[in-house]
């Protein structure tokens, strides 16, 4: 009976509307990678700028601090920087939750496609990464 089941996968014809869930996961997983790389990114960026932050806390008042705006560097008061750092970090996580809300359903929608392509394929289809 084992052996039938695992020759029937092996069989199982690919209809249009099954290619069309190979495709969609496809893309998902693509969307999927392109997400987590920009995620790592805006996550190592919130870092460089809790450090940042942390630093400035130690420079005196008085002091000018280099502000990097595109490819310039100019000279704030501290107080100017600490504010676009805080308003950068508040962008930079309402963007990390964001993209974290987009992977999680990106994910969720590529497991109800597992389980049609796992459900009529079995074995015989490799969907992991």
């Amino acid at each position: 009976m084992k052996m039938l089941n695992q020759e029937e996968e092996a069989d199982a014809e690919v209809t249009w509307e099954d290619q069309q869930n190979i495709n969609a996961f496809s893309r998902l997983n693509m969307k999927l990678q392109n997400l987590e790389e920009a995620y790592e990114e805006k996550k190592k960026e919130k870092e460089y700028l809790d450090d940042l932050s942390s630093e400035l806390e130690l420079a005196d008042e008085d002091e000018l601090i280099k502000y990097r705006i595109g490819d310039a560097f100019v000279s704030l008061p501290l107080s100017t920087c600490q504010e676009r750092i805080e308003e950068e970090q508040s962008n930079l996580s309402d963007e990390l939750g964001q993209v974290s809300s987009r992977i999680g359903d990106i994910t969720e929608k590529m497991n109800q496609l597992k389980v049609i392509l796992y459900k009529k394929f079995g074995n015989s289809i490799n969907l992991e990464r």
